[in-house]
């Protein structure tokens, strides 16, 4: 009944603007932020990755090197070229004083039409003396170019701190750290003060985030890696907490653009971490991020590094296998970003939003998939399309919270169930991805690989398979990858 009303509405509303010579408006536009995938890991054995995006059409990149003795750096024109372009050392550690022990953390930025490298170092002779330091270079490229030290970035405290970055908000370039303070207690915090020039603070610095919740301080007491990105008003800074292992997690700080960065009462922690290890996914210790965008510039981009393991033996600074791994970061209806949960390696995951409510996302929920707008559990949203169960040109659609569990069709209603090594199962779970059927340019369509004819469509906001026909059928068969 719902539907034939629904028929009916539409066909008035047509007919309406036929009599009245006004045109009803488009189903769907393709969204401003279509899908990115990539191939996780990009880079074996690379922690506490920075990637600079700049105006020559190039991706810089550069990481913590195990043996935490130089930068490395390497270029590319696409993200996922990265992880095959070949990597230059631009820099080595001092044979002896200072930046002669732990080289970590490096960051490539470019400010005033020159390059600058912010990177962490100990001492030779105290391998602990760990400080923030800068390089700088005038080459058009900096993978080639000459690097001149510029020293420490000196701070009022000369205390251990780390994990140095910059960014500008309203015209005024900030820098933002990691320090220990004796005052406070043990551990580090978030510091924030303005620069006068790229390796020179200005004015007394700032404490804005202290790490005083449990999930902070699990091994050890931690504040550190501050990364930032900025959006309609808001700047947003992430950090890593706890020790490096599978601890280690992102927590958010909030302020408006608008606000007096400087005053710490102007940033808002998020109660609970942003982005944490995850068993189903076999990702640990997700840290030390920062952020990029896209080729086309319309998704953001969450860099991080992770472990594919859980247990390590000793220190965890000694074990070597950080990777560097990509995905999508997405945006909440009110603005804030969500970061999901670190996803599988492999292919990376994508949601698909409806032609004709292009708010609603397909999800699972107790695992019946359904169709639903502000998904906050974003994982429920994110479906791997991989090859399909049956091959023969299909593709099957994996849960990204719960991999080895696919959308499959039963009865023609769509679930989300564990893979049982059936050729039922696996001739249910496999479609054929064709151009929408409302949108053949940008849309997608799935048509049952055993049911040929049958595609999945929702209905009252649940998702089943079945026959399209008319118009209102194909719009409701039809999906945007995002």
């Amino acid at each position: 009944m719902r539907r034939l009303v629904r028929r009916v509405i539409v066909a008035a509303a047509a007919a309406l603007a036929v009599l009245t010579g006004v045109t009803t408006p488009a189903q769907a536009a393709a969204p401003a932020s279509p899908a990115v995938t990539f191939t996780n890991p990009i880079a074996e054995q690379r922690a506490d990755p920075h990637i600079f995006k700049h105006t020559d059409g190039y991706y810089y990149f550069t990481a913590t090197v195990p043996a935490y003795d130089k930068i490395v750096m390497r270029r590319a024109t696409t993200l996922q070229g990265l992880s095959t372009a070949a990597e230059t050392t631009v820099w080595t550690k001092h044979a002896s004083g200072e930046m002669g022990a732990h080289i970590w953390a490096p960051e490539i930025h470019f400010i005033d039409g020159k390059w600058y490298i912010y990177f962490t170092a100990g001492s030779s002779n105290d391998i602990w003396k760990i400080r923030p330091y800068v390089l700088e270079s005038g080459s058009a490229n900096p993978i080639t170019g000459t690097w001149t030290e510029k020293g420490r970035i000196a701070l009022p405290l000369d205390t251990f701190s780390l994990d140095a970055t910059t960014f500008t908000v309203g015209g005024t370039r900030y820098l933002s750290w990691a320090q220990n303070d004796p005052a406070v207690g043990d551990g580090t915090n978030i510091y924030l003060a303005k620069m006068s020039n790229p390796w020179t603070i200005s004015g007394s610095p700032v404490m804005i985030s202290q790490p005083t919740n449990a999930w902070e301080k699990v091994g050890h007491t931690v504040n550190e890696g501050p990364a930032v990105i900025q959006r309609n008003g808001k700047v947003f800074m992430t950090f890593s907490a706890s020790a490096t292992d599978a601890n280690y997690c992102l927590g958010l700080l909030t302020a408006s653009a608008s606000a007096d960065l400087m005053n710490a009462a102007s940033w808002v922690k998020t109660p609970n971490p942003v982005f944490t290890s995850n068993a189903a996914t076999g990702q640990y210790g997700p840290g030390h991020n920062t952020f990029t965008t896209s080729e086309d510039g319309k998704s953001d981009i969450l860099v991080y590094h992770d472990r594919n393991y859980k247990d390590i033996s000793g220190d965890p600074l000694d074990d070597p296998n950080r990777r560097t791994r990509y995905q999508k970061l997405y945006w909440n209806a009110d603005g804030t970003p969500n970061f999901g949960i670190p996803v599988a390696d492999g292919a990376t995951p994508v949601r698909l939003s409806s032609y004709n409510y292009p708010d609603r996302f397909i999800r699972h929920w107790e695992y019946r998939a359904k169709l639903e707008g502000n998904v906050t559990n974003l994982a429920d949203s994110q479906f791997r399309i991989v090859t399909g169960l049956t091959g023969s040109g299909t593709v099957s659609l994996e849960s990204a919270n719960f991999p080895g569990y696919y959308l499959r069709h039963k009865n023609n209603e769509v679930w989300v169930e564990k893979d049982d090594g059936t050729a039922l199962f696996d001739a249910d779970a496999s479609f054929f991805q064709r151009a929408g059927l409302a949108d053949t340019a940008t849309g997608v369509s799935y048509e049952s690989c055993n049911f040929p004819g049958r595609y999945i469509r929702h209905f009252n906001n649940l998702l089943y398979t079945q026959p399209v026909s008319t118009t209102l059928d194909r719009q409701d068969a039809t999906f945007y990858k995002q």
